[in-house]
């Protein structure tokens, strides 16, 4: 990692530190997702862990507080995140081991305050909302919990066309990944008393929270509840054959650690339907052979795009081109 954040000029002691802090979230929670990372120019990777890591750090202050904790010290510490995000991005640093990285990638590569807004609003949404009545409804949480983070990427990622022509894919990737853990994670989410399937489109197959519950205790999914997730899958693919498009408009060095992550995400889609939509019984999970397969044929494509970057060291020059 210090090679990476010598590629990407980060020279501060305090600040190196922080990245390192993120990197460390990023591969001990997101492994599909650092899998993909390492596909990256050395000089990419350590925006990234940052923006990953924040998201992960961020997420798991909601979820992740001791058991006795209220929802008021769960309000209160999401506050206490936000005012100390704000603070940094509005003065451009931070002292937090967290949120120096964070405030540190945003500056560096001009990535807009208002997605990070977006970020922590859905994050609120977390604290007292258990359920959602329509897709529309889903679709202002997974704006901020997911679209945002793809949008955030995109100045580090680089593109060959304007910006918001890209926007929109990246945003439909962020999504397709957030749909993708929805459907694999139902059981976890109701364990957690919340449903991240539009009730509406659930109750057009017979299905409601009482029916996900019973499948949950027995560990079986009801013919009525298969149908409706059938009906989410196909959602779901469609969004990821739109977001697909957007791997072109990238720059040719990130290309193919988009393309693998996008792969090995939208086969946790395969495992669940191979396994009828067992999502109660079992986690749909990518093999370790798969995965090392898509990597290692990732990395051929990584390599060969640097490659054809003009000279070794303007692979850095190109990734803060768009800084």
């Amino acid at each position: 990692m210090t090679g990476c954040l010598d590629a990407a000029g980060i020279t501060d002691p305090t600040l190196r530190a922080a990245y390192l802090s993120c990197r460390r979230i990023n591969a001990q929670h997101g492994k599909t997702y650092y899998l993909a990372t390492r596909l990256l120019t050395p000089a990419q990777r350590p925006a990234v862990h940052a923006l990953y890591g924040f998201a992960r750090w961020a997420d798991d202050v909601v979820d992740n507080l001791p058991a006795d904790a209220g929802p008021d010290d769960r309000a209160a510490r999401l506050d206490a995140v936000s005012r100390a995000l704000f603070a940094g991005l509005d003065s451009g640093r931070s002292d937090d081991p967290v949120l120096a990285a964070v405030v540190d990638t945003a500056h560096r590569h001009g990535i807009h305050r208002n997605l990070f807004a977006d970020f922590m609003r859905s994050m609120r949404m977390d604290l007292t909302v258990s359920d959602y009545p329509d897709r529309q409804a889903l679709e202002v949480y997974v704006r901020g919990s997911a679209e945002a983070i793809g949008l955030q990427m995109l100045p580090v990622l680089g593109t060959v066309c304007d910006e918001a022509e890209a926007a929109p894919h990246a945003a439909a990737l962020g999504k397709a990944f957030q749909l993708t853990n929805f459907l694999r994670d139902v059981a976890e989410d109701l364990d957690r008393g919340r449903v991240y399937l539009p009730a509406d489109e659930l109750a057009a197959f017979g299905v409601d929270r009482d029916l996900l519950r019973w499948c949950r205790q027995h560990q079986r999914t009801d013919p009525r509840v298969r149908a409706a997730l059938a009906d989410q899958h196909a959602t779901t693919r469609a969004v990821y054959r739109f977001a697909r498009e957007g791997v072109a408009l990238l720059h040719p060095v990130s290309r193919p650690c988009i393309g693998t992550a996008l792969v090995l995400y939208s086969e946790i889609l395969d495992r669940i339907e191979d396994a009828d939509f067992a999502v109660f019984a079992q986690r749909a999970r990518v093999g370790n052979l798969r995965r090392a397969h898509l990597a290692s044929t990732g990395l051929v494509r990584a390599l060969r795009s640097r490659r054809k970057v003009r000279g070794g060291a303007d692979v850095t020059a190109v990734t803060r081109r768009w800084a």
